[in-house]
C-alpha cells in the first residue's frame, strides 16, 4: 500500500471523508518525509513546518465534525516563490532590490487559500525565472530526485522536485515559456499550462501562465476549480465560466491529433525521446484518433527575435539593481541580458512582433487538428550545476522551440510522463489545444495517461530507503 505522502489529493480527500486518517495524520507523515528528501534536492523556501501542523489540525477539526470548507480542505500545496503570499518577501531568485513583504496574496495563492489548501511552503525559483534550471544566486541549487546530479528544469525548479519527490500531491508553478512542463518532463510529473488568462495571475505579463504541477492528471484538474476562479487583478483573465473539471471522459475515437516531431529550431531531439513519443502517438491511434504529421510553426527567426526582446526586457529589471547587486545575480544572466543594453528600440520592438507571429502560426495549426503532440524537451538530462541544456549564456533558449510557441499563441498545453529513458531519467510528452479548451486538454491527457498505464515509481532517496512500489 502506498505510504501517506504518496497518495494523491483526491485520495487523501476521500481518506479524509472515510476517516481512514486525518489532514493532522498526513501532515506527520509528509514533515517526515520533507525532512529525508530536502537536505538532498533543496526544492522548498520558506519552509515552516510549525505552522503547517497547526493548519492541518484545524483542518482535521472541521472534518471530524463533518464540515469541510473547500475543495481542497487539508490538501497540503507548494507555491512557487514568484507567486506572493501575504507577509513574505518575493526574493524573484535572486533576494536582491528592496525585499519588502507582500500586502496579500496573488490570485493563486488566494484561492488556494479560500478552499482551505494547506501551504506548506514555497518552492525555489532561478534569478528572475529567466533560466530553465535549478540554479539560483538565492536560493542555492535545486536537484533532481530521480538522479541529484541532474538539473530539474525551470523556472518552476522547486515545483518539479518537489512534485517528484512526493512532497505533497499539489504545486503551482508559472510558465512564460515552458516553466512549468519543462520542469514537469525532466521530473516526471504533470505539468499544465492553461490558455493565458485562464488562471489570473498577478503580475500578469505576455505569455505567463500559472498552472497545476502534480502527480496525476486528475489532481491538475482538482486544481483548476480553485486556481480558475477570477480575480479582477488580472486585466487579461478570461471571463468567469462554470467548467466541471473533474469530468474527465472522452472518446478519442474521430479525433485529428497532429504529431509535430520537429521544433523548427533548437536543440536535436533525442532519438530515445523520439521513440517515447511515437509509442506514445500510437496509443491515441489504436483508441481510435488520427494521426496527422505536422511539420514546426517555430522558425529561427521567431526565436531570435524572442530573445532579443527578452533581453532587452530583462536587461530594465537588472538596471533597477544597482552595480553592486547586479554583480551578485549569476553569471549566466548577467552574460545575456548584456546585449540587452545594446539592442536599439526598433530591433526590441521587431523582437516583440515576432511574438505575434507566433500566435498566428500556432493558431492556424488548428484548422487542421483537433490537438497537438510532440515532445517536451528536446533532451533527457543535463548536469545539475548547469543554467540551461546548453552552458551558453549566449544560447539560453534552444530547448524552449517545442513550449514556448504556445505561451505566445496562448494555447493550453501539458506535459506528461511517457515513460524513463535506458538511464533512468523520465521522458515528457507534450498535448496542445486551441484557445480555451482547457477542460479537452485535460481529458485528453487523462484517456493518455489512462492508456500508457505506466506502473507507479518513485525516485529512490539517496540512502536507498525509499523504493519503486
Amino acid at each position: 500500500m502506498p505510504e501517506l505522502h504518496q497518495l494523491t489529493a483526491t485520495q487523501l480527500i476521500d481518506g479524509y471523508r472515510a476517516k481512514t486518517f486525518s489532514p493532522y495524520e498526513l501532515a506527520d507523515a509528509l514533515v517526515k518525509h520533507v525532512a529525508r528528501w530536502e537536505p538532498h534536492i533543496n526544492a522548498l523556501y520558506a519552509y515552516q513546518p510549525d505552522g503547517f501542523m497547526q493548519a492541518a489540525e484545524a483542518s482535521t477539526q472541521r472534518w471530524a465534525k463533518g464540515e469541510p470548507s473547500g475543495a481542497l480542505d487539508g490538501v497540503p500545496v507548494t507555491l512557487k516563490e514568484l507567486i506572493a503570499t501575504k507577509g513574505m518577501p518575493v526574493p524573484v531568485g535572486t533576494g536582491l532590490g528592496e525585499q519588502t513583504a507582500a500586502t496579500e496574496d496573488a490570485p493563486p495563492a488566494a484561492r488556494l487559500a479560500e478552499d482551505n489548501a494547506l501551504l506548506l511552503a514555497k518552492t525555489t525559483c532561478p534569478d528572475f525565472g529567466m533560466l530553465s534550471s535549478g540554479l539560483s544566486s538565492f536560493h542555492g541549487l535545486t536537484r533532481n530526485p530521480w538522479n541529484l546530479a541532474c538539473n530539474t528544469g525551470g523556472s518552476s525548479a522547486g515545483a518539479g522536485a518537489a512534485a517528484a519527490a512526493g512532497l505533497g500531491p499539489l504545486h503551482v508553478g508559472t510558465d512564460i515559456g515552458g516553466s512549468v512542463r519543462l520542469p514537469a518532463a525532466w521530473c516526471g510529473v504533470i505539468g499544465f499550462k492553461p490558455t493565458l488568462g485562464r488562471v489570473p495571475i498577478d503580475p500578469y505579463y505576455v505569455g505567463r501562465c500559472a498552472g497545476p504541477m502534480t502527480r496525476s492528471v486528475e489532481d491538475a484538474a482538482l486544481m483548476m476549480i480553485a486556481l480558475a476562479r477570477t480575480d479582477r487583478r488580472d486585466a487579461m483573465r478570461l471571463p468567469p465560466e462554470t467548467v466541471d473539471w473533474m469530468d474527465l471522459e472522452l472518446d478519442v475515437k474521430g479525433l485529428r491529433v497532429g504529431v509535430m516531431m520537429e521544433a523548427g529550431c533548437g536543440l536535436a531531439l533525442d532519438d530515445e525521446i523520439r521513440h517515447h513519443v511515437e509509442q506514445t502517438a500510437k496509443q491515441l491511434e489504436a483508441a481510435g484518433a488520427t494521426l496527422v504529421p505536422l511539420a514546426p510553426v517555430l522558425t529561427r527567426e521567431m526565436l531570435d527575435g524572442l530573445d532579443h526582446f527578452w533581453q532587452a526586457r530583462q536587461w530594465s529589471e537588472l538596471l533597477k539593481l544597482s552595480p553592486e547587486e547586479r554583480e551578485q545575480v549569476l553569471p549566466a544572466i548577467l552574460a545575456w541580458a548584456d546585449a540587452g543594453a545594446r539592442l536599439s528600440g526598433v530591433e526590441a520592438v521587431q523582437g516583440f512582433q515576432q511574438t505575434m507571429v507566433m500566435r498566428r502560426a500556432t493558431e492556424a495549426v488548428f484548422d487542421k487538428v483537433d490537438a497537438v503532440m510532440s515532445p517536451t524537451t528536446p533532451n533527457i538530462a543535463f548536469p545539475a550545476e548547469w543554467p540551461s541544456p546548453t552552458n551558453d549564456p549566449r544560447q539560453p533558449f534552444e530547448h524552449i522551440a517545442y513550449t514556448v510557441p504556445w505561451n505566445m499563441g496562448e494555447q493550453p498545453a501539458i506535459s506528461l510522463n511517457a515513460g524513463f529513458s535506458r538511464g533512468d531519467m523520465p521522458i515528457g510528452v507534450q498535448l496542445v489545444g486551441p484557445r480555451f479548451a482547457d477542460h479537452f486538454v485535460l481529458k485528453l491527457a487523462r484517456q493518455l495517461e489512462a492508456r500508457l498505464a505506466l506502473p507507479a515509481r518513485w525516485p529512490a532517496l539517496p540512502d536507498g530507503k525509499s523504493a519503486v512500489l
